[in-house]
């Protein structure tokens, strides 16, 4: 069974960084599609960015200019690089991909921003 499995998260003030990495059990070029998801408290899941297999990438309004997907051959990882964080970016960050005709997601890692 093909696992995508988040590291990264944790507790940031308001205005800093993190870099969020998914790593895969298979190839992540495998997946036609992977994307960053996120749920923040009292709301629905959201997308945050996506990549297509062909590199085509889209972000989330709210998000834009404070993210950026990639992949990394070596790591064997889609990470998610975010800068300028604001406490309502708190919430639990998730990779998502599509394999064949599957769907495969991860648990997911915490992210808290502090005011």
């Amino acid at each position: 069974q093909v696992q995508l499995t988040e590291s990264g998260g944790g507790l940031v003030q308001a205005g800093g960084s993190l870099r969020l990495s998914c790593a895969a059990s298979t190839s992540i070029f495998s997946f036609k599609s992977v994307g960053w998801y996120r749920q923040t408290p009292g709301n629905e899941r959201e997308l945050v960015a996506t990549m297509t297999a062909g590199g085509s990438v889209s972000y989330a309004d709210s998000m834009k200019g404070r993210v950026t997907i990639s992949k990394s051959r070596a790591k064997n990882t889609v990470d998610l690089q975010m800068i300028s964080l604001k406490p309502e970016d708190t919430g639990i960050y998730s990779c998502s991909g599509g394999l064949g005709n599957s769907v495969v997601r991860g648990q997911g890692t915490q992210v808290t921003v502090s005011s």
